[in-house]
């Protein structure tokens, strides 16, 4: 495992399970301290087993901003000055839009984009005061591309992409950096236990639903990513001098990000007169 020269306090969000304990487990082999926000009193107990001292749990739910917000001034009055923060919590969410209602995506946004911008916007003002700190989230692939059965899921990992990259660009003046972690297809539990799935309702979709679903949960456990190899990774830019606003992880998530962006590339090009038809005659530009 990569060791980072200085150790530092890491928060993470959503640390029992998945890529969040992979980052954690990643991190505390460092030498690093973590900070992991879970759910359930016996998750905490393990978590804080991992690394006695430097593994320390906190019972959070991210969907309670005010909690949020007390939970990251303990922790920077108790533990130290949060350095790294990564907004991982998070579920998926498969269903065909139709079939699908409007609480599910409420409830989708709810964590996956309000709990992760209330972990921001809690850490945030200590690092830009401190002019130092690196905030990431994870997004998804799926917040770069589309497919279908999972619109609700993708649209939140859409939103928090673009969040995440203007946020970025806000705070660099500051020596603060941002960046969105999109992983693709990993060997841990999102594809099972994390996921909620709508009931199939329409036959309509059947088509172009049921395969996705029964290849879904075949490949569940034999996913071409390595947790601990994704947490390797992040250790790499936690400290570089310019880390990316993007970091893809898998080579899955590569292949399909890259070509899904070249078509859209290609379509844009294919309707760029009727874009440019739009536009007064006379050329007026905004002023500056």
């Amino acid at each position: 495992m990569t060791t980072n020269p200085t150790p530092q306090t890491f928060l993470i969000t959503g640390a029992s399970s998945g890529l969040g304990r992979a980052f954690a487990e990643g991190a505390l082999a460092a030498g690093h301290t973590v900070v992991g926000t879970v759910r359930k009193g016996a998750d905490a107990e393990d978590f804080e087993a991992i690394r006695p001292g430097r593994s320390l749990a906190r019972l959070l739910d991210v969907t309670d901003d005010d909690a949020v917000f007390r939970t990251v001034e303990e922790i920077e009055a108790a533990v130290g000055p949060i350095d790294v923060a990564i907004a991982n919590a998070g579920y998926g969410h498969e269903g065909v839009f139709e079939e699908s209602t409007m609480t599910e995506l409420r409830a989708q946004f709810e964590v996956n984009v309000f709990g992760a911008v209330a972990t921001v916007k809690a850490v945030l003002p200590h690092m830009r005061r401190r002019r130092r700190g690196h905030i990431l989230g994870v997004t998804s692939m799926a917040g770069l591309i589309t497919v279908p059965g999972t619109s609700f899921y993708q649209g939140s990992k859409h939103a928090l992409e673009g969040i995440l990259e203007t946020v970025g660009k806000e705070v660099a003046p500051f020596g603060v950096h941002v960046t969105a972690i999109a992983p693709g297809s990993f060997r841990t539990d999102w594809a099972g236990r994390s996921m909620v799935r709508t009931d199939r309702s329409i036959a309509d979709y059947d088509q172009v639903m049921d395969p996705i679903r029964d290849h879904r949960k075949a490949a569940d456990g034999h996913q071409l990513g390595d947790p601990r190899q994704a947490a390797e990774a992040v250790l790499k830019i936690i400290g570089a001098p310019n880390p990316p606003a993007h970091l893809l992880l898998g080579s899955d998530a590569l292949r399909l990000i890259t070509n899904g962006r070249a078509a859209v590339d290609k379509e844009i090009q294919e309707w760029a007169d009727l874009t440019r038809s739009t536009d007064f005659p006379d050329g007026a530009q905004l002023p500056g």
